[in-house]
C-alpha cells in the first residue's frame, strides 16, 4: 500500500477483524458483522524513526502499548464501505505524520507593536493607580 511516493507499507502489517456494529440499525445490525477494526502492526512495518515519533503523538490513545495502531470503522451499512473507511483513515494518517512540520523561526515584535504594548500597559497602571484611596502611598 503506497503512503507517499518515497513510502510504502507492507499489507502483512494489516489486519482486519470484521464485528458487529453498535447502534441502532434493525435486523441487519444483529445478523451481519459490519464493522471493520483494522490493526496496523507499526513494528512489523518498519516506519523510519521520525515517522514513528509523529506517528505516536498523532495517533494518541488508539495506539497500544505494544505498537499496535487500532482503527474502528462502522460508519457506512456495508463491510466493504466500512473496509475502505477504515484503510484511507489509515493512509490519511500516516501520511499526515510522513510530512514534517514546518520549523518555527523566531521572531523579533515590531517596534510600533512594541510601543503599543507599553503604552496599553502605562494606560492600565494609571487607571488602577487612579482607583486608590488618596494618600495610601
Amino acid at each position: 500500500m503506497r503512503v507517499t511516493p518515497e513510502l510504502t507499507i507492507d499489507e502483512s502489517a494489516i489486519e482486519e477483524r470484521f464485528v458487529q456494529s453498535a447502534g441502532p440499525g434493525g435486523q441487519n445490525v444483529n445478523k451481519v458483522a459490519t464493522a471493520v477494526e483494522l490493526r496496523f502492526d507499526t513494528r512489523r512495518a518498519a516506519l523510519p524513526v521520525m515517522l514513528y515519533q509523529r506517528l505516536l503523538k498523532l495517533a494518541g490513545r488508539r495506539l497500544s502499548a505494544d505498537g499496535v495502531l487500532v482503527i474502528q470503522a462502522q460508519r457506512y451499512r456495508s463491510q466493504a464501505r466500512n473496509r475502505d473507511d477504515a484503510r484511507q483513515r489509515l493512509l490519511e494518517l500516516l501520511r499526515a505524520a510522513a510530512t514534517a512540520p514546518k520549523p518555527r523561526r523566531a521572531t523579533r515584535p515590531t517596534r510600533a507593536s512594541v510601543r503599543r504594548r507599553l503604552e496599553d500597559k502605562r494606560q492600565t497602571a494609571e487607571r488602577k493607580r487612579a482607583r486608590q484611596k488618596p494618600g495610601s502611598e
